[in-house]
């Protein structure tokens, strides 16, 4: 059978192009070597953050605010919690990027913000111990996303929409002729007029390498509080970054979410362990539950507490951190969506609009000049 598009890989953004394709009315097929909201990749652990104040890079802002409302409109046409708004606690040096950035961003586009200053933090959240010099931008409209559940109903609207969607099907080889592709999977053998490839952690094995994407191994843990998690409940604490003050890289976390049992999930945000998804060690070290825990307590001394739970994901990033969107260098009717680890999953709501759009007319009004494809091919 022949399709409109082919989406390899449906995690959160393979999900997304999916849904928003087959709401359009084009006949859409969709690839997944493993299970629905697997494990194996980038988009597991129960909670991602979604901000506004991008200190990443202004251009990103639009994006998130589109991402907020598909989102919103997702839980309506679902009738699934998706979404939840604590505020955002973003906490380093006054005179430290990120604290200068986020500021910048927030004012630029009119995201909602305040500035906290010493002991005015710990006045606030009383389980923030503020090092000497340090300042906190408190963002109103921050939060949390469950990845899990967002990405099961992006692929619930895809299929209700008429999508066909396979699970347990690994793709062996895609080739590109002209307006027509050919996937070959362990299945079967498909052809559409487009191909979207959004393979995660294994879009070097997809695309041959073409685009110079580095694959980390991060550790995410759950900390039971040494004082208990009621100040970390999620009415009374928001999702906090903290910058490293020797440079490194930051840590980050979520309120209690999971309640008196479930710990405050926290982690580093970034790592020098280069790995493939194949090769990745998914042991926890005990070495790994240190880094993170030395790393926060430094201004959340709470938080040198019993490790109830930690597992591994994978990051996949390009050399400036910033997305991969667009069509294939070499092959037109080939869309790419990769380098998305760190801080994507958020955008994956309006990255599966601008998916569909250049797919359906070849353009998106999204602006997206940030995240060519050409930048890293001569």
């Amino acid at each position: 059978m022949a399709y409109d598009v082919i989406v390899l890989g449906l995690g959160a953004m393979g999900s997304a192009a999916a849904h928003h394709l087959a709401e359009r009315g084009k006949r859409v097929l969709g690839i997944e070597q493993f299970t629905a909201a697997h494990v194996q990749g980038s988009s597991h652990g129960g909670s991602r953050m979604i901000r506004q104040a991008y200190f990443e890079s202004p251009e990103y802002i639009p994006l998130v605010l589109r991402a907020h409302e598909l989102w919103r409109r997702i839980e309506r046409d679902t009738g699934t919690d998706l979404l939840h708004i604590t505020g955002g606690l973003n906490i380093g040096s006054r005179d430290g990027e990120l604290v200068k950035r986020t500021i910048a961003a927030a004012e630029r586009h009119s995201v909602p913000y305040e500035v906290l200053e010493g002991r005015k933090i710990s006045e606030r959240f009383p389980v923030v111990e503020p090092l000497s010099g340090d300042a906190a931008v408190f963002e109103t409209n921050a939060g949390y996303l469950f990845p899990e559940e967002c990405i099961r109903a992006q692929l619930a609207l895809a299929s209700r929409a008429g999508a066909e969607l396979s699970f347990e099907e690994k793709a062996l080889s895609w080739s590109a002729a002209g307006d027509r592709v050919e996937v070959g999977t362990t299945k079967g053998t498909y052809s559409a007029g487009h191909l979207v490839i959004a393979a995660g952690p294994w879009a070097n094995q997809a695309m041959c390498g073409i685009f110079p994407l580095r694959v980390t191994r991060q550790v995410m843990a759950w900390i039971q509080p040494t004082m208990g998690v009621e100040p970390f409940l999620p009415e009374r604490f928001p999702v906090f970054l903290c910058e490293d003050p020797e440079g490194g890289f930051p840590g980050y976390g979520f309120p209690a979410m999971d309640g008196p049992g479930g710990g405050i999930k926290a982690a580093i945000h970034g790592s020098e362990v280069v790995c493939t998804p194949e090769t990745v060690d998914r042991e926890i070290h005990e070495t790994d539950l240190r880094r993170i825990i030395d790393r926060l307590k430094v201004r959340m001394p709470a938080l040198e507490g019993e490790v109830v739970l930690a597992k591994t994901c994978l990051y996949t990033m390009t050399p400036d951190e910033h997305f991969v969107i667009g069509k294939h260098p070499g092959f037109a009717s080939c869309l790419v969506a990769c380098g998305f680890s760190g801080h994507g999953f958020k955008f994956a709501s309006v990255v599966g609009e601008i998916l569909a759009d250049l797919a359906i007319s070849g353009s998106t009004a999204h602006p997206i000049g940030l995240f060519s494809p050409g930048r890293f091919v001569r």
